[in-house]
């Protein structure tokens, strides 16, 4: 099994994302992680799927995809080709025995401290997702209060878009 990284370009129209949910949902594909937001151009929004499958069950996602009279462009972001993040808000007990690791452990990985209070920190990290996963698997120790992850975003290197391909 692979993960795929999809972009889908659709019509900013009421609904729509509800359709493309449910045509996973009917079709019995599983959505790892959307997010969706209008794009440079309100007439449209991008739906950004990752999921997990073979080729096959890739091909099928994109042909029920494209019968959709919403959906305007489908284009398969490709790991090598594309800039692939994701945002993370994760909340951590602030124990003054491991303030050091935990400055530590933020700068290393980059992350931001935005919210700090007596007993809870709240921290902000972006990143690929593996990048993500390493840094929750060393802030367990410290203790996790809550955890929100936004899903992937992503976008193809260079100066080509989604939109320019419809153009």
């Amino acid at each position: 099994m692979e993960k795929y990284i999809i972009a889908v370009l659709v019509k900013n129209h009421f609904g729509v994302l509800n359709r493309v949910a449910s045509m996973f949902r009917r079709r019995g594909f599983n959505i790892d992680t959307l997010t969706v937001g209008e794009t440079e151009d309100p007439e449209y929004s991008r739906i950004t799927v990752a999921f997990t499958g073979d080729d096959k069950i890739k091909t099928q996602i994109c042909s029920q995809l494209n019968k959709m009279p919403d959906v305007v462009h489908i284009k398969e972001l490709e790991k090598g080709d594309s800039v692939i993040r994701e945002l993370v808000l994760i909340k951590i007990n602030n124990n003054k025995a491991f303030k050091q690791d935990i400055m530590s452990v933020v700068d290393i990985f980059r992350a931001k401290i935005i919210d700090y209070g007596t007993s809870a920190l709240t921290i902000e990290i972006t990143g690929e997702s593996s990048k993500i996963d390493a840094f929750i698997d060393l802030v367990k120790e410290f203790g996790i209060i809550e955890i929100c992850r936004t899903g992937i975003v992503a976008l193809q290197r260079g100066t080509g878009s989604i939109l320019s391909d419809i153009k």
